[in-house]
């Protein structure tokens, strides 16, 4: 199965007669350029507001999402912590409760890229912190909080037992964190990154399993096989205007061309960079993608070849942002504004959104279980949790 054509739909069953009575209602916070957001809906979700502090990301956002919905969204160009969660709780929520938080925080402080002890107290680590202040003023029935592994890692442990106890304060059960391979679950990519359900307490959790179970493996029994990203690749209309490439010089077009193609490395040129005389270097930078394979992770540099193996399989210029939203698996009408590069970081910076549908839909249909049941929800007040 190539990369691109997903006959697995996880949403697809919501699609069809969406109605203001049966859309759960959402919050996305870091919203970027709507990965998540766009998953939300193709899982029978509505946006009643969203947060994003970039001022391209909040531009692609505004003119993909605002106006859909019968013009509902809402978008707060703002950084989070300049915000008022209690304030816009009682103004969105004045009758009914929020049924799910969405977001990944600027997750540069985690980054695995940075070493020794980098990271630890950046204040962008904070921003988590603040999520939760959202959490805790929205009390919605579930959360989901998206970042990269490098949260995970010890030097990081205050931040996520911080989170973890203020979510249990107020009321939360928080689920293990969990590592998700997007390639796992039909993305064309190898995208590791870190999941953290939050559900509320009062509600009964018997029924839900998480995280879902993964459809996609490497040759393996009773699994599809993992995702091709060669669709990714397939002409895009002269038209699309994030049809478009980083322009190289004649040294390093001539270095592309002397690059094996489908999954080529830098090696395999000759060309040596002064930076690399001395040790292996980075062996993917200026690298070929294969497209018989899932795609390297999009990063928010993807369109650029100096940070990693984003070379196109065959051409010789690395690959175009409509190339890499593919990878992404964002369709082919959803455009990024602000010119490559910050095309290029909002693309990076996205969760898929065919993982994302995944992830949605799968917490949706457990909402919608309960819906079904006859239960009383309790909204339980700090005051009641603390005591």
């Amino acid at each position: 199965m190539d990369g691109g054509h997903h006959p697995r739909d996880p949403a697809a069953k919501f699609r069809a007669a969406k109605t203001d009575q049966n859309l759960l209602q959402v919050v996305d916070l870091f919203c970027g350029a709507g990965g998540f957001t766009l998953a939300a809906h193709n899982s029978g979700c509505s946006t009643v507001f969203a947060v994003e502090n970039d001022a391209h990301a909040a531009t692609t956002f505004r003119k993909r999402f605002l106006g859909t919905d019968g013009g509902k969204t809402k978008l707060y160009e703002a950084s989070i912590l300049d915000l008022d969660a209690k304030a816009l709780a009682t103004k969105h929520f004045p009758d009914s409760g929020c049924d799910l938080v969405l977001g990944g925080p600027p997750c540069q402080g985690f980054s695995t890229h940075r070493i020794k002890g980098a990271g630890i107290n950046d204040p962008r680590n904070k921003l988590i912190l603040s999520y939760f202040e959202f959490v805790a003023a929205l009390r919605p029935k579930a959360f989901l909080m998206e970042n990269v592994p490098g949260m995970l890692w010890p030097r990081h442990a205050s931040f996520l037992e911080k989170f973890q106890a203020l979510a249990e304060q107020s009321g939360y059960e928080v689920f293990k964190p969990e590592m998700i391979d997007a390639r796992d679950h039909g993305v064309p990519q190898r995208r590791k990154r870190v999941f953290v359900l939050g559900i509320r307490r009062d509600l009964d959790q018997s029924t839900l399993t998480w995280p879902p179970a993964v459809t996609h493996g490497d040759n393996e029994p009773g699994l599809q096989q993992w995702a091709t990203c060669s669709a990714a690749f397939e002409p895009a209309p002269k038209s699309d205007p994030n049809n478009t490439h980083m322009n190289h010089g004649e040294e390093l077009i001539k270095a592309f061309q002397a690059t094996p193609i489908n999954g080529g490395s830098r090696i395999d040129s000759g060309r040596i960079l002064k930076c690399h005389e001395n040790h292996d270097g980075h062996k993917d930078v200026y690298g070929r993608i294969d497209p018989k394979k899932p795609a390297p992770t999009m990063t928010t540099a993807c369109v650029n070849p100096s940070k990693g193996r984003f070379v196109h399989p065959t051409e010789h210029h690395g690959i175009t942002a409509r190339q890499a939203a593919r990878i992404q698996t964002f369709p082919d009408d959803f455009a990024f504004y602000g010119g490559l590069m910050a095309a290029g970081k909002q693309i990076g910076n996205a969760v898929p959104v065919l993982l994302g549908e995944t992830l949605v839909s799968h917490i949706s249909e457990w909402l919608r279980s309960l819906d079904k049941e006859p239960y009383e929800q309790v909204a339980l007040t700090a005051q009641e949790v603390s005591g």
